[in-house]
């Protein structure tokens, strides 16, 4: 059903009423003489729904939880609070605006008391706002205290921001005093309603075009979740599996703020400095909370980024005091800004470097034969790295299904970020789909599958993350625990998942010294073939 919801008028009946004692002061609070004002929550707007409250409560639960579903300027929210019941918050409150008891609705009890801090993407222009989150459920007594079970069910959920005025509220929430969501459901007939109201500051008028569009949003993203939750819906995505969301995101905050308008600014490749910057942040932001939970106050054992591109990565976490070094195939513009001189025992080394990679495994018949002449030697590495190098493969691509396996030779812990799909020779491959699904998934999801299978068979527990990065190809498999065989047979898996034939060729072909001035790696294009592969992250 399309979502078109009704406009109620302005001098419509109030859909819900305060009352002018607090849930906690009594029983029956809403028996109570209204001695006081009370406020007046003006309803906005109106759609039928055909979710029950069970899913009504669940969807909102989700959204108190998660307002960066209904605004791109959240991140997330922290909660405070949460007891059954019209239970207060106790902890000293940061804004006098705070209600200290629950209000009353006349014919609800309260069932939960929640208060969260709103956290926004960019805490330089906007302020985290706290916010009392209040679910109530309608009385299963009418007002003369009579079993009333042939009413609609109704459940509430108020949303009361701690500040006193509409000046003091950020942009990314409504000027108003407070939003409130009705669910009505009539179990006999299963249909329902839901609506949203308004109640506004003293002596201020709700009526605004951002304030009506937002309610509408706000409607209309309930809506679709309710609806989506009653035809079967399930979320297939699930995010903060291996670290909270909200270390991520603090690290994250705090590397944009030292690091992304210098790195925007003097960005020096053709590419999107504002994908390509807050990508590798947050993907910055977390390793560094990986590493914390690996590592703790001991040791870095450093890392190696192998396909490092751009060499952005390498610089961040070398800025922020991770010891580590980064290799291509060929260097980049940018390495000229990024690369820094490492100090090594064995003395002083770039930490971004043009080396191609040729792996044990891979056979190396007749390349002892070749003239140095036309070849250079000193441009392979062949994989191997210190016992215990963290080993970074982030859209590495080529080189993707070879990470579990040089970590498997090194003894590294490794994450890898597939991105293009291709298999042990360096060739364009589209990975299978996994053994047993019903149901067709997408060519990413079966590179997923297949170089996490890779990583099994190599004896590593494989985890998954899914990152929040500005790219659909987001997904994280780490391995950092051993599961399986300690020293399993590298040359079967390599033959299992097709082996490694032509990868020594295209090794030769970009080692070649150049001619005429141009060297012979300058684009992956003149030496792909149908039956080669693309080079570019060799």
């Amino acid at each position: 059903m399309a979502f078109k919801p009704e406009a109620l008028a302005d001098d419509a009946s109030p859909l819900v009423t305060q009352n002018a004692r607090n849930a906690g002061d009594a029983e029956n609070a809403e028996k109570a003489p209204l001695s006081v004002p009370v406020p007046v929550w003006r309803p906005l707007l109106r759609h039928e729904c055909s979710f029950d409250p069970d899913i009504f409560t669940n969807v909102m639960v989700n959204l108190i939880k998660n307002p960066n579903i209904n605004s791109s300027w959240l991140f997330r929210a922290d909660i405070l609070h949460d007891a059954e019941g019209a239970v207060p918050w106790t902890a000293p409150l940061e804004s006098d605006a705070a209600p200290a008891v629950p209000p009353a609705f006349l014919g609800f009890e309260c069932r939960r008391c929640m208060v969260r801090r709103m956290i926004p993407r960019n805490t330089l222009r906007d302020k985290p706002l706290d916010q009392t989150c209040l679910i109530y459920e309608s009385s299963p007594l009418d007002g003369d205290g009579d079993d009333n079970h042939d009413a609609p069910q109704k459940t509430l959920v108020v949303y009361l921001p701690h500040v006193s005025s509409a000046a003091e509220m950020p942009f990314y929430h409504p000027e108003v005093r407070g939003i409130a969501f009705l669910h009505e459901w009539t179990a006999s007939e299963s249909r329902g309603s839901v609506s949203i109201s308004y109640v506004n500051f003293d002596d201020e008028s709700v009526e605004s075009a951002k304030n009506s569009r937002t309610a509408f949003h706000l409607l209309q993203v309930l809506y679709k979740h309710g609806e989506g939750r009653a035809s079967g819906y399930q979320k297939r995505v699930h995010h903060d599996v291996l670290l909270p969301q909200a270390r991520v995101q603090n690290t994250y905050t705090t590397l944009k703020q030292k690091y992304a308008r210098e790195l925007i600014n003097g960005w020096a490749e053709t590419t999107d400095p504002g994908k390509h910057v807050f990508e590798d942040l947050c993907i910055a932001a977390f390793m560094i909370e990986l590493w914390a939970d690996m590592y703790g106050q001991g040791p870095f054992p450093g890392f190696v980024d192998i396909g490092c591109g751009n060499g952005l990565l390498v610089n961040i976490l070398n800025k922020e005091g991770y010891s580590g070094w980064g290799f291509d195939a060929r260097d980049r513009k940018s390495w000229a800004s990024y690369n820094t001189r490492r100090q090594l025992p064995t003395g002083p080394e770039d930490s971004l470097q043009q080396l191609i990679l040729l792996p044990q495994p891979v056979g190396r018949e007749g390349l002892a034969e070749i003239s140095s002449d036309d070849f250079m030697p000193e441009l392979i590495h062949d994989g191997l790295f210190p016992q215990g190098t963290f080993i970074i493969s982030n859209h590495a691509d080529e080189l993707t299904p070879w990470t579990p396996i040089l970590a498997t030779l090194s003894d590294c812990p490794f994450i890898m970020i597939p991105c293009c799909s291709h298999d042990l020779t360096g060739s364009r491959y589209r990975a299978p789909p996994p053994k047993g699904k019903m149901q067709p998934i997408s060519a990413y999801a079966s590179l997923v599958s297949w170089v996490s299978e890779i990583a099994k068979d190599c004896g590593w527990e494989v985890e998954q993350e899914m990152l929040r990065i500005p790219s659909t190809r987001n997904t994280a498999i780490v391995g950092r625990r051993r599961s399986g065989d300690s020293s399993p047979d590298i040359q079967a898996i390599v033959q299992k998942y097709g082996g490694t034939a032509g990868y020594l060729e295209t090794v030769i072909k970009l080692a070649k010294k150049p001619t005429s001035g141009i060297p012979t790696t300058k684009t992956a294009t003149e030496l792909t073939t149908e039956a080669q592969p693309n080079l570019e992250a060799f």
